[in-house]
């Protein structure tokens, strides 16, 4: 049974409605104005709105946008005696999933109220999916409820499935080893999982550590050595910072991924590889193609499948629920016992840019954990965190410092507002003592 609200200037139409969709067994309620109606949708969780784009009392397409205001995940219905296509398009854009016609057809209202239906179970059962995979990647320290992350979820499920190569592409600190660990541990049978930098080491020693080397091959050479290729054989083999590997080591990757074999170095026997290789970069490979620092038809055997991890400051919903995770994970490697965080210090936290991504972010809460005394992590100590974080060298000293005072002024002048100026209860609110709230009111020159 499903419950759906009629809103209508004509008692005819509504009661015929109401009649014909209890038959049908959905629980029916009907308003003949547009402000009784934007009261009862706002009131109670309906499945389905059908509403009159002419009320006698409101423009409904007036309604429609304060209903979608204040209810976005309603599915609404439009219907009118006209036939006008501009009003049609506008109610469109403002969010309805249907548009018919008076008199209306019982057939065609049957069919349209169907297909917002089976909409809304689609969006239900794609929001569990992502649910599940969420839960399922938090173990790997993949976090995020963001409309982005979730995609990422649902793309590791896929491309776990198989060993298709993956190129993952973000900021430094993005977590993209994470992500290609997930895939890595979710694919059946998964074998081992090895990792190199390709930026960290000379393009001479990295066709070694690749492709292993036999005694002798060159100086230094006492002993026969596996590559990273022989050692991942079956499982997952990383090139992160693939996007700075040379154009000769290009070359010989490029080989490998298309005869599936290679050679160790000084050797002569063909060795097979059934390797999956994700390659991993903080640079736009098809960037460093354009300007000819990367082949592209090794850019094209990499990017089957292209997973972009968008920075922090472009997911800052996501920053509370990282916070979360990783004071849990602070806590076991510090043998900590922080079980809460004050409201002003995520608010703080996620106002951040984080040019250094999760990896700054964990590198600060780290800081703070370290210095906090008791369960609760105050503002203050996160502040003191931060302000480290920019001494460090990590980000503009005097953006970050503006941009911390800005977000704790606000909220000084929030708790100001909401205790009615009785800096007692606002010392609570914000988990401060009273001298420095007396220190912050004078650093802000904030007049009561």
């Amino acid at each position: 049974m499903r419950k759906i609200l009629v809103i209508d200037d004509d008692k005819s139409i509504c009661e015929s409605l109401r009649l014909y969709l209890s038959e049908e067994g959905h629980e029916v309620e009907t308003a003949l104005t547009g402000e009784e109606g934007l009261r009862r949708a706002q009131s109670s969780a309906w499945d389905l709105v059908i509403l009159d784009i002419f009320l006698s009392d409101a423009d409904g397409l007036d309604i429609l946008r304060r209903l979608k205001a204040a209810v976005p995940e309603a599915s609404v219905i439009m219907i009118t005696a006209f036939h006008d296509l501009p009003t049609t398009v506008r109610a469109m854009k403002l969010g309805a999933v249907e548009y018919l016609h008076k008199p209306i057809e019982i057939d065609e209202l049957d069919a349209a109220i169907q297909r917002v239906l089976r909409r809304k179970a689609e969006i239900r059962r794609k929001d569990r999916a992502s649910i599940a995979l969420s839960s399922r990647f938090q173990e790997h320290g993949i976090v995020g409820k963001s409309r982005a992350m979730k995609e990422i979820f649902k793309t590791i499920g896929i491309v776990s499935q198989s060993k298709t190569t993956v190129l993952i592409e973000g900021e430094s600190g993005t977590g993209k080893e994470l992500i290609a660990r997930a895939i890595h541990e979710h694919t059946d049978p998964a074998g081992p999982f090895i990792s190199i930098n390709c930026s960290a080491i000379v393009e001479t020693l990295l066709e070694s550590e690749l492709f292993g080397h036999e005694k002798g091959a060159f100086t230094g050479a006492s002993y026969r050595k596996l590559g990273k290729f022989e050692l991942a054989n079956s499982g997952t083999l990383l090139l992160d910072e693939i996007g700075d590997m040379s154009l000769n080591m290009q070359v010989k990757l490029l080989r490998v991924m298309q005869e599936r074999e290679f050679e160790r170095v000084g050797g002569g026997e063909k060795i097979g590889t059934d390797v999956r290789i994700i390659g991993a970069t903080n640079k736009s490979l098809r960037e460093r193609v354009a300007q000819g620092a990367f082949r592209e038809d090794l850019f094209y055997r990499l990017n089957v499948i292209h997973i972009v991890v968008p920075p922090l400051r472009e997911r800052r919903e996501d920053v509370p629920l990282l916070v979360d995770h990783l004071l849990h994970k602070l806590n076991r490697e510090l043998h900590k016992k922080v079980s809460a965080i004050q409201e002003q210090a995520v608010a703080l936290l996620s106002a951040c840019d984080w040019p250094g991504n999760i990896r700054q972010l964990e590198n600060t809460l780290r800081r703070a954990v370290v210095h906090n005394q008791g369960a609760l992590l105050t503002a203050d100590r996160v502040e003191d965190a931060m302000q480290e974080t920019v001494k460090s060298g990590s980000q503009s000293r005097s953006s970050a410092i503006k941009l911390l005072d800005e977000v704790e002024k606000e909220h000084i002048l929030n708790a100001l507002k909401f205790a009615g100026g009785n800096r007692g209860r606002v010392c609570e609110l914000l988990g401060i003592s009273r001298p420095t709230l007396q220190r912050k009111i004078r650093k802000y020159q904030i007049h009561l």
